[in-house]
């Protein structure tokens, strides 16, 4: 379901703007039907009153939960949510009332270190089935103030649906515009199509190298534009978005952390109008990568920050229970059975 499809077959009850938008309120910030000065009973036409059960109870039924596993953390989750046509996709309570959403079953862009990609791109998911992630994560936590769209699935390869659902939940969803966070390997439809967005999202960047050819080796299907146009195209929207750019740097013990990589760095983000998220990597079996040493990630974060690159190091905990993106889904898809998973925040 789109939420174009909600809206027409709102007008085709004759409901008018000003109709929509309020039920798309209620739902998306999962507000009872009779809040608010005005009660709905008397105000929608009759026939969109006679519609509303039905219509909520399909907007309920975009999602069911399968399985939630709680972080030790007490503040986070991972969720894995069933799709009406059997496929499964994950999201993620955050700590400090965030939520992490996917945009797609499966990846296409295949990056090397990432579970989500294995099996490739199986298909998009609607702009509904997003929103209803959110809708979903409110219920869970009514204080929930940020949506990162960085779960399963490449952003800007389902870019219609990410941009509908992060215009409707800037626009009727309570949420402001830098609380939004549109990720993405770098593509220039992308970088083009958030300028002229009616909602601009702040932007995180996955870059993970500052070498060209390393790079289309680790996301051998991301576009081939190269770490220096990556950075500058980012660079140019944060400014204009007033938002600083977050740069996502998975570190790979041996790959990407070495003196090399740390002087590219240095090169490409110094004086940019944005920070660097240092993520050790989360290891998973069957990929040929390890998690580098937690006291040499501090040392690296420590050294860049000194040599003027603002950086953050994050903790991708979860080691032992496969929290890493895509691992929950591709566990269940072997039958493995599920165990509690931690989280990075």
């Amino acid at each position: 379901m789109l939420i174009s499809d909600i809206r027409q077959r709102l007008r085709a009850l004759g409901a008018n703007p000003a109709h929509e938008s309020r039920l798309l309120r209620h739902w998306v910030q999962n507000l009872p039907l009779d809040a608010g000065r005005q009660p709905l009973k008397g105000w929608l036409p009759q026939a969109v009153m006679a519609d509303l059960p039905g219509l909520m109870a399909e907007l309920d039924g975009l999602l069911a939960l399968r399985s939630e596993h709680a972080g030790g953390d007490g503040m986070s989750a991972r969720l894995l949510l069933g799709l009406r046509d059997g496929q499964t996709v994950e999201t993620v309570l955050l700590p400090r009332d965030g939520v992490c959403v996917s945009s797609q079953v499966g990846c296409a862009v295949g990056c090397r270190f990432c579970m989500t990609g294995v099996d490739g791109l199986i298909r998009q998911v609607a702009s509904a089935e997003i929103v209803a992630q959110v809708v979903l994560a409110r219920r869970k936590n009514p204080a929930l103030k940020k949506v990162v769209f960085m779960g399963m699935g490449e952003p800007s390869h389902n870019l219609a649906n990410v941009l509908d659902a992060i215009t409707l939940l800037g626009r009727e969803g309570g949420f402001a515009h830098k609380q939004l966070v549109f990720s993405t390997v770098g593509d220039e439809r992308a970088f083009d199509a958030l300028h002229a967005a009616e909602v601009k999202p702040a932007l995180a960047l996955s870059l993970h190298t500052s070498d060209a050819a390393k790079r289309a080796d680790l996301l051998p299907r991301a576009p081939r534009l190269s770490p220096e146009a990556l950075v500058e195209a980012a660079d140019a929207y944060g400014r204009a978005s007033g938002y600083p750019v977050q740069y996502q740097w998975t570190l790979l013990d041996g790959v990407n952390d070495g003196p090399q990589e740390l002087d590219g760095i240095v090169r490409l983000l110094k004086g940019r109008y944005g920070l660097l998220n240092m993520i050790p990597f989360n290891s998973a079996d069957g990929l040929p990568f390890a998690r580098p040493d937690w006291e040499r990630a501090r040392e690296i974060a420590a050294e860049l920050s000194r040599r003027g690159v603002l950086t953050k190091l994050r903790d991708s905990a979860g080691q032992d229970v496969e929290g890493g993106c895509g691992q929950l889904r591709a566990r269940e898809a072997v039958g493995r059975p599920g165990r509690v998973v931690r989280i990075h925040a």
